[in-house]
């Protein structure tokens, strides 16, 4: 195949500045427009016509907590749709969308996973771009020699994997935490789970998961709204036609605290603390968000750093965070530290966690805190792609179409009182998840 390098050039710096751009005038209050396609597709479309571009993000519940006793299956069924599809060959599909100056991407959590293009808006460049991608959604091959190539290069991974105390601390976290909850299974599978998959799994997962009735489009960028309702009509007409996918089960909260501790030769202890946090649009979402921004989520100006960094210097780094979900995603500290002050780390952070629900935040601290996110909130949506994934996030959990432009009203809202009541309801210091990997002491409790 002959491709076009003048044009490819000339795309590729379009897909830059479109990447960088920074357009708060246009975006300032985004008119999110919704609608259903006619075989049941939740659509939702920003329309910009700054630039030639296009953005597509197509979106099924079909994350790695759907895997169903075949851990990795999902995260291979998503890859591998992308490497063979409607007599494609990854490198027809390759070669194809660089032909065009064309982006294909994905991601994959617990809850979703997603497809996405970037493609120029003129005729030629978008239908030769949205003819492959509509073939990769449509019509994937999983062929045979690719799967077990792919199979073998993450079995690979998975080996090393499993000697870096990262991995092995944030898997124990996930199954220690969710017990047989969805949510504990690594996207990523097991070995044996991942070699034992064959190419029907994938098809199976595909028809089963990939329906039109389960799919959430995004579309954002210099298009029409009626471009916008021809491309997702295209895109959702060649879907399965499976049932819509129920939600996943609500996730228990732990009884008493669980402590493992992991033997590792590393230097560095890797500890980890958590507890079920917040689920997507929780009413308790921004007194959580803005007290854990004080808490540890605001880097060097937060608690924890002040307290176990900076005062004491225990640890290389400490941060906290919550991860909303469609259940209840974790709310998470993490630390490395020296093997020998492992001990005296996991005390103050356990102390600071304490006196912070047990005393709530300064005003001082409330009003920094505001200052920096609301600061900082145009960042989150100076580009087209940012705001394309916000919209994948908005229609996915059915967020209010406001959700953005409210965004700051609500951090502003936010107060010292509703921040301790949120942290003392949620969670419970003495029922946390630790799990320590490297540390001074061995074994488990």
């Amino acid at each position: 195949m002959r491709i076009n390098l003048s044009l490819v050039r000339r795309a590729q710096q379009a897909l830059v500045v479109a990447a960088g751009l920074v357009a708060l005038q246009a975006h300032a209050a985004l008119n999110i427009q919704h609608w259903q396609t006619s075989q049941g597709s939740e659509v939702y479309f920003v329309e910009n016509h700054d630039l030639p571009i296009i953005d597509i993000s197509t979106n099924f519940a079909a994350g790695s907590a759907r895997d169903a006793g075949k851990p990795g299956l999902a995260g291979i069924t998503r890859y591998l749709m992308t490497l063979g599809a409607g007599g494609l060959t990854d490198q027809q599909i390759s070669n194809g969308m660089a032909d065009v100056g064309a982006v294909l991407g994905g991601e994959l959590d617990a809850d979703r996973a997603a497809l996405k293009l970037r493609t120029l808006s003129s005729v030629r460049e978008q239908n030769a771009a949205l003819d492959i991608y509509t073939k990769i959604l449509h019509q994937p091959d999983f062929p045979q020699a690719t799967l077990a190539r792919e199979k073998a290069r993450i079995i690979a991974g998975l080996k090393e994997a499993a000697t870096q105390p990262a991995s092995i601390a944030n898997r124990a976290l996930l199954k220690a935490l969710y017990g047989n909850h969805p949510y504990a299974v690594d996207e990523e599978g097991e070995p044996e789970s991942v070699n034992a998959l064959a190419a029907a799994d994938l098809q199976q997962f595909y028809r089963q998961y990939y329906g039109a009735k389960n799919a959430v489009i995004a579309l954002m960028g210099d298009m029409t709204p009626e471009q916008a309702k021809a491309i997702a009509e295209r895109i959702s007409a060649g879907l399965p036609d499976s049932p819509a996918v129920a939600e996943l089960p609500e996730v228990s909260y732990p009884q008493a605290a669980v402590e493992r501790r992991i033997p590792h030769p590393a230097s560095q202890s890797h500890i980890l603390l958590a507890y079920p946090g917040v689920k997507r649009g929780d009413a308790d979402y921004f007194a959580l968000y803005v007290g854990n921004y004080i808490l540890g989520g605001g880097g060097f100006v937060s608690r924890l750093t002040e307290e176990v960094r900076e005062k004491r210097g225990l640890v290389y780094s400490v941060y906290s965070y919550f991860i909303p979900m469609q259940q209840l995603g974790q709310f998470q500290i993490g630390l490395q530290t020296k093997r020998d002050q492992a001990e005296d780390a996991l005390k103050l952070v356990r102390e600071t966690l304490d006196k912070f629900i047990s005393q709530g935040v300064t005003e001082a601290e409330l009003k920094a805190a505001k200052q920096n996110i609301i600061g900082g909130f145009p960042l989150r949506i100076d580009s087209n792609s940012k705001i394309l994934d916000y919209l994948a996030v908005i229609g996915f959990y059915k967020l209010p179409l406001n959700y953005l432009d409210e965004f700051n009203g609500k951090v502003e809202a936010v107060t010292a009182a509703q921040i301790k009541d949120a942290f003392s309801r949620r969670i419970d210091p003495n029922k946390l998840v630790t799990v320590v990997v490297g540390g001074t002491d061995s074994g488990s409790k």
